[in-house]
């Protein structure tokens, strides 16, 4: 279960982008389709914990009744080549389970192969950066009070059942990490109005969930095992980041700001008017939306495709001297690379430049061959 629809079923992607994204919730019944729930056995998550050096305190938490248990009740600590970490000790954190505490897996997308490869759908499909989370609970016992996530979420249970509360109340847009103290509960559950919807997931069913819904969650009967994945596309703060990048490269940006009293003003208001027109300059260039496009793309994760014993060929080239063929910025960097590397091999190539896809990398390699700018050995 790779695929969008497949995720999706039956609700069609195209239905899903008109009516669903960033507008309201949307709950999706598995109707007896098991491979949803396939993605992450009860099995699957014992052998994940099983593989001790995999967990930090900061990676495997206990929550209970909606406070973080503290790492030094079930972790130990632990010398390794980087220093020191607090380590999970297998047998607290069960008494904890049995005492009723909810466990959390944080950061799990790249452990586990079908979960990344799910990412790799959700990111090119969101052009967004993907995170995926395990949570474990049991019945009577909540790990979260009422809160708002700051990115979309999709939700697949994956075992048991767990019941959902979505409230009729939407924060809008939020970025910003809120404290996780009995105030900042406190103002979720005064703000989150009334009940909207209840629903109840099963194994295979999913939930999305647009960026600032109000929402808890609860297991009911049993255990329960689900994966979450936080979808968080480049918004304004990140965008702003990029362009000052490219700003700095302009002395005139990098001008000190004169005082606010010179001139009445008159100084500081031209200064700043200067500056917002060197950046919207730059945000209205191709080249800043080719930057863009970049830096998305290098947001979705190209999973791994390990076949040892068998080794991989390696296709080798060199730059003969004279020029490349006209070609898109982007694939003009890999030109430029090529360059300054006089030799190399076309597969260090499409790993050098994450940015592009394998198919573009390839491409703008053959036209540069055709051109008679590199030369296989």
């Amino acid at each position: 279960m790779h695929s969008l629809d497949d995720l999706l079923h039956p609700v069609s992607p195209e239905q899903f982008r008109a009516e669903y994204v960033g507008r309201k919730p949307l709950h999706i019944p598995a109707a007896g389709d098991e491979r949803k729930a396939a993605i992450l056995t009860w099995a699957d998550f014992n052998r994940l914990l099983g593989q001790g050096s995999l967990w930090t305190s900061a990676h495997l938490r206990l929550m209970r009744n909606y406070v973080a248990v503290p790492p030094d009740q079930y972790c130990y600590p632990v010398a390794t080549p980087h220093g020191e970490v607090l380590r999970p000790w297998p047998q607290k954190v069960e008494v904890f389970l049995s005492a009723g505490a909810s466990l959390i897996a944080n950061d799990v997308l790249t452990i586990h192969e079908p979960l990344m490869l799910i990412g790799e759908t959700l990111a090119r499909t969101f052009a967004a950066s993907i995170g995926a989370n395990i949570y474990c609970s049991f019945q009577g016992v909540q790990a979260f009070g009422t809160h708002f996530d700051n990115h979309d979420v999709i939700v697949v249970q994956t075992g048991g059942t767990k019941v959902w509360n979505l409230y009729e109340n939407r924060a809008d847009n939020p970025i910003e990490h809120l404290p996780d103290d009995a105030a900042t509960r406190l103002w979720f559950e005064q703000s989150r109005g009334d009940l909207m919807q209840k629903v109840t997931m099963q194994a295979g069913d999913v939930l999305y969930l647009p960026r600032g819904w109000y929402h808890d969650a609860l297991a009911t009967d049993g255990p329960s095992l689900h994966v979450t994945f936080a979808i968080t596309p480049l918004h304004g703060r990140t965008l702003l980041s990029l362009l000052n990048i490219e700003a700095m490269k302009d002395p005139a940006y990098r001008a000190f700001t004169p005082p606010a009293t010179d001139d009445g003003g008159a100084a500081l208001a031209a200064h700043l008017a200067a500056y917002g027109q060197i950046l919207a300059r730059i945000a209205a260039s191709p080249a800043f939306a080719d930057e863009v496009a970049k830096s998305q793309t290098r947001m979705t994760p190209r999973p791994p495709s390990f076949a040892l014993p068998e080794r991989k060929p390696i296709t080798l080239y060199r730059t003969t001297g004279r020029s490349f063929p006209a070609c898109p910025a982007p694939v003009r960097e890999t030109y430029d690379w090529a360059i300054e590397e006089r030799q190399f091999a076309l597969e260090d190539m499409v790993a050098q430049f994450h940015s592009l896809s394998e198919q573009d990398v390839r491409a703008g390699v053959a036209a540069a061959e055709a051109a008679g700018a590199v030369q296989r050995l």
